[in-house]
């Protein structure tokens, strides 16, 4: 089954994740996943602790608001590749990125962050599917 979910879904999504694990309650490992980012991640905590703006909230990249439902998007992303090791080799280029940032899981995720957003934009703009190869020689040259 495919799942495409909405920006207002996604949005709901990590505002449950963070209200779920700030209050304690059972969690699915996708939110508990989501809420330890989110906990990386205290200038969102005040927009995560309102769920209707958040939904309703504008990110205008021009006027220098970044989206942090995207960013945080993009973390749970790349953890999943890493997970899964999707594309094939991911895993081991993570690993010697790890190393290279003297072990910080954050500084790493948002240094891949750069590769995974350039290869994204690229195939968006060429209309095509992301260049997994492209990707991988991006992250191993960081």
């Amino acid at each position: 089954m495919l799942f495409n979910p909405s920006s207002a879904d996604v949005r709901r999504f990590f505002c449950e994740a963070w209200s779920r694990s700030q209050q304690s309650l059972p969690c699915e490992p996708l939110q508990v996943l989501a809420a330890s980012w989110c906990a990386q991640h205290p200038e969102y905590q005040a927009l995560l602790d309102e769920p209707d703006r958040a939904v309703e909230e504008v990110f205008n990249p021009a006027s220098g608001h970044e989206n942090p439902f995207l960013h945080l998007s993009m973390h749970l992303a790349i953890e999943e590749q890493i997970g899964a090791d999707q594309p094939p080799g991911i895993r081991k280029a993570w690993q010697s990125l790890l190393s290279r940032t003297h072990g910080d899981r954050h500084e790493a995720a948002h240094q891949a962050m750069e590769c995974l957003g350039l290869v994204l934009w690229e195939a968006q703009r060429q209309k095509r599917m992301p260049d997994t190869d492209a990707y991988l020689d991006c992250l191993n040259r960081l």
